[in-house]
């Protein structure tokens, strides 16, 4: 069963490490597009979240206080559909996009959610290589 915990925490981290490496290498671009989203501090939103995913990839995967890295993809990709995905600002098939695109970032927060709680629940996860850092 570890190795299906291990599968499981790849594939759901994969967005993650595609993402973060798009934040950090197209920082500029990115930037200009949450500003035009009205994100606030747009340019170190974009930065601070990508390097937020990094961190949050690399201690998810190898299982180095998994339930923190799982709170830093949390904390990474919650303002994410409210700020980014604002549906009910869109009308007609813009406003079915963003729709989607809200559903699906706010998917990927529950299972960050719940990801911290397998890790912190879990002690012996198997396949890491720290134990949890919380306890709850």
């Amino acid at each position: 069963m570890d190795i299906v915990v291990l599968i499981a925490r790849i594939l759901f981290v994969a967005i993650f490490a595609a993402s973060a490496i798009g934040h950090l290498k197209s920082a500029e671009a990115m930037a200009a597009y949450a500003k035009f989203k009205g994100v606030p501090a747009a340019k170190l939103s974009v930065i601070g979240s990508g390097i937020l995913m990094a961190l949050g990839t690399l201690s998810v995967v190898l299982g180095i206080w998994g339930d923190l890295g799982a709170l830093l993809l949390l904390v990474a990709i919650l303002p994410i559909p409210f700020l980014m995905h604002s549906f009910w600002k869109e009308e007609g098939e813009a406003r079915m996009n963003e729709q989607v695109q809200f559903n699906k970032t706010l998917s990927l927060v529950g299972g960050a959610l719940a990801l911290f709680a397998l890790f912190a629940l879990v002690p012996d996860l198997g396949l890491t290589i720290t134990g949890p850092l919380f306890s709850i």
